[in-house]
């Protein structure tokens, strides 16, 4: 029970710790006029170089072992550079694009990718509540673009295109986590994907051209979703996920978008609706079918082991 109460406590944490991340990013494009193209290369960097001088100390056998052979390596960049880092780009994006707590709700289709990806690999039609989650998704977005209006969209296209292409990214590096995290810890994962993310990014959007330079409340910011959003939220979420399991994980990672609705609306004074809380609510009620269908599926399979 105690052990139960702590994952809960440090899952609702963590993403908590990314809400407030976003929401963070919300302010440093709304008030300090920066740049995602020169945010998220600094803010993957300086997180890299933390994590994996903290893991030169606890893990130093493995740091370098992604690199030791040419299949680990290539699955380490596709994982680290389509997945995480892509991922961290395309989230900010949609937030200076929008706001932070629609970044953070069209993230949480994600579970409709990585379903579609397991029926697809598995040759399978979806089955009864998988069919209600996507339904559920859809529904949910369209209330969040449209309002319920067709002719008038409330959230711009490049918003909702770099959002639902942050999803599809977290389903790419949720399915190569296993071939990764077998081999090596998943800190020593995110270090070399967050730091590769920073130097590739940084190149391709040449960040030292954008001539940004932050005043004190910039320098702070970055330093927040460095501390905050990154290290503090991805230690938080991922030891509550190894005591409570993913698939409740799932479930209380509801404080993400909330904490970042609520901070967009009251303090940062973004338009929030009754369409966008239902939109919100129907996502919500996708992860709920998804996690739950998961759960008497495993029931199944464990029956028949017995």
């Amino acid at each position: 029970m105690k052990s139960n109460l702590k994952g809960i406590i440090y899952t609702l944490l963590g993403a908590s710790c990314w809400g407030l991340s976003g929401s963070m990013g919300q302010y440093l494009f709304t008030v300090q006029q920066m740049d995602s193209r020169w945010l998220v290369p600094i803010r993957l960097g300086l997180s890299g170089i933390l994590i994996l001088l903290y893991c030169l100390i606890k893990h130093r056998d493995t740091v370098f072992k992604p690199w030791k052979s040419t299949e680990m390596a290539k699955w380490m960049l596709i994982y680290g550079l389509a997945g995480v880092s892509l991922c961290q780009f395309l989230y900010f994006l949609t937030i200076e694009l929008s706001n932070a707590a629609m970044g953070t709700i069209l993230q949480d289709l994600a579970p409709i990718f990585i379903l579609a990806f397991t029926c697809i690999t598995s040759r399978r039609l979806p089955g009864f509540f998988e069919i209600i989650s996507i339904l559920l998704a859809i529904t949910g977005v369209f209330l969040l673009t449209t309002h319920g209006d067709l002719k008038h969209i409330s959230l711009p296209l490049s918003a909702l295109i770099a959002g639902i292409g942050s999803a599809f990214c977290v389903m790419i590096y949720n399915v190569l986590a296993p071939k990764i995290t077998n081999d090596i810890p998943v800190i020593v994962a995110q270090g070399w994907s967050f730091l590769m993310g920073g130097a590739l990014l940084g190149l391709a959007f040449r960040t030292w051209e954008l001539h940004y330079v932050p005043n004190l409340m910039g320098i702070f910011g970055i330093i927040f979703v460095v501390v905050i959003g990154n290290i503090c939220a991805f230690t938080l979420y991922i030891s509550g996920v190894s005591k409570i399991g993913p698939q409740k994980a799932i479930l209380y990672s509801f404080a993400e978008p909330i904490t970042a609705a609520l901070i967009s609306a009251f303090v940062l004074k973004s338009l929030f609706t009754i369409y966008d809380a239902v939109g919100f609510g129907l996502i919500f009620l996708m992860l709920f079918c998804i996690t739950f269908d998961s759960k008497e599926k495993n029931k199944v399979m464990a029956k028949a082991q017995c």
